[in-house]
Parts: structure tokens; sequence; C-alpha cells
């Protein structure tokens, strides 16, 4: 009998080892569903700012434009008012 009481002292042993593992098992698989989860809104922030900066890209392009085109408007509205001024003083 004292035999069999040790072998069942040991099965109990070994379950409970065995229940401790799966409790960290399943411990880390949360971790890692949670993880997964935090990855997964990351990346869709990532997307969301990739198509903002895009679009900001976008309009820093036209902006670059318009200033460029206003830029040669007053460098020829300035050249023709020296023009004047110039002509103007020789006549």
């Amino acid at each position: 009998m004292p035999h069999n009481e040790a072998r069942l002292t040991r099965i109990e042993e070994k379950l409970d080892r065995l229940t401790d593992a799966m409790v960290s098992m399943a411990r880390a698989e949360e971790k890692i569903s949670a993880l997964n989860d935090d990855h997964t809104k990351m990346y869709e922030r990532l997307n969301r700012l990739s198509t903002k900066l895009d679009d900001i890209e976008k309009k820093v392009d036209d902006n670059c434009r318009t200033v460029n085109i206003i830029n040669k408007v007053v460098y020829a509205a300035v050249v023709a008012a020296v023009g004047t001024y110039v002509a103007h003083m020789w006549m």
C-alpha cells in the first residue's frame, strides 16, 4: 500500500506541474494575442498616417507651384516698374 501512495503522490505532483505549465502557456498566449492586437492597431495607424502624409505632399507640391508663379509675377512686375522708371528718367 505505501508503494501505491508514493506513486499517487508522484502522479499528483506531475499533474500539478502540468497544470502550472498549462496556466503559463495560457498566459503567454494571452500576451501574444494582446501584442498581435497592438501590432494590428499600430499598422492601421501607420497606414492612416501614410495616407495623410501623401495628401500633405500633394498640397505642398500645389503650394510650391503657386508660390513659384507668384514669384514670377512679382519679378515681372518689379522689372516692369524699374523699366518704366528708367524709361521715365531718360525721357
